[in-house]
């Protein structure tokens, strides 16, 4: 037997195991990776905010601190990382490389053109907003 084949196997089974399953979206998603600082009600309550120094940020608030509309694109480019690039200070962590794993979806971020955006970040930003109070 060739020693190829299961170093192969064990390579597909390894990034298998790095990406989320499927069924990993909006909420799902938000419960696996979101909650540890933003808390299971996404108020920001999460118990890996005591060695933040700070409390993250309230997520269910988002719209009212932008005159009433949920800042979608800006949102997920907090989430992608793309944000990082502006405020390097941040303790948020980039989410874009897991989240690019699985398949996309067009979305239109203003110009009137499709974006290819990841499916699951879509899921999550739609969570995010369903959960606005």
């Amino acid at each position: 037997m060739s020693c190829t084949r299961p170093l192969a196997l064990l390579a597909a089974l390894s990034l298998a195991a790095c990406a989320p399953p499927p069924e990993e979206t909006g909420r799902g998603f938000f419960n696996a990776v979101c909650a540890a600082c933003h808390g299971a009600d996404a108020r920001g309550g999460g118990p890996a905010r005591a060695g933040m120094g700070q409390r993250a940020p309230d997520l269910t608030l988002l719209a009212a601190r932008n005159a009433g509309t949920f800042p979608r694109l800006k949102v997920m480019g907090i989430i992608d990382g793309y944000h990082r690039r502006t405020d390097p200070h941040t303790h948020m962590p980039v989410f874009g490389d897991l989240l690019a794993q699985g398949d996309y979806v067009g979305v239109d971020t203003g110009d009137g053109r499709m974006t290819p955006t990841p499916a699951q970040l879509v899921a999550l930003v739609d969570y995010l907003e369903s959960v606005q109070r």
